[in-house]
């Protein structure tokens, strides 16, 4: 296989990591409080959480999962909690430091988890298994290219948005900037749980 032949995919995956959404407000207001050492176990876990995802759907797990509404239903459910929860705790966090509810940053598994919740993630997983199954010659052959890529991309477009957090936080001089940042890093995580609802 060329590199040619990778390059749509990696398009793809560039396009579908860096897009904002749920994982990448996340990825910026963690950078904002903790700085980019301590959101590490965050990057690292919604990479593992979207290769895994990736390479389950190449093997035939998203169909399932895609296949049966209820299912489909209660991870929405559960999924749309624990991101308001976020997005609770985000929006009323005061400046780094100052709140201890904010002092520890979302875990490796913490992360992992709402990524296998995310019935959208699981689509596009799909999607993205059909769309470049002819990369591959047999399902766990494509898993393994599927989940390196998406790995990979996460982690790298999720520092890209994890460092403009921490930038982001270096311009940030007063209590009351903080308060407006962090109501709308909550708004921004609230409202990425809409498209999950109505697609």
């Amino acid at each position: 296989m060329s590199a040619a032949e990778f390059l749509p995919l990696a398009l793809f995956v560039l396009v579908s990591t860096i897009t904002p959404g749920g994982a990448t407000t996340l990825a910026t207001a963690s950078g904002a409080h903790h700085g980019y050492r301590r959101s590490v176990p965050l990057i690292a876990g919604i990479a593992v959480g979207l290769g895994s995802m990736a390479a389950s759907a190449a093997a035939g797990l998203g169909g399932v999962i895609l296949a049966m509404p209820s299912l489909q239903l209660g991870m929405k459910f559960v999924g749309t909690c624990y991101l308001l929860w976020l997005a609770w705790k985000m929006a009323l966090s005061g400046a780094p430091h100052l709140n201890a509810t904010v002092s520890k940053p979302t875990s490796f598994i913490g992360a992992a988890w709402l990524v296998w919740h995310n019935p959208k993630g699981w689509a596009m997983a799909l999607g993205a298994a059909a769309s470049f199954a002819a990369i591959a010659t047999a399902p766990w052959h494509l898993g393994a290219i599927l989940g390196i890529f998406f790995a990979v991309g996460a982690v790298l477009s999720l520092s890209l948005w994890c460092l403009a957090g921490l930038l982001l936080a270096r311009l940030l001089k007063t209590h009351t900037q903080w308060r407006v940042l962090n109501l709308m890093l909550g708004l921004l995580l609230a409202a990425s749980i809409v498209p999950m609802w109505f697609e």
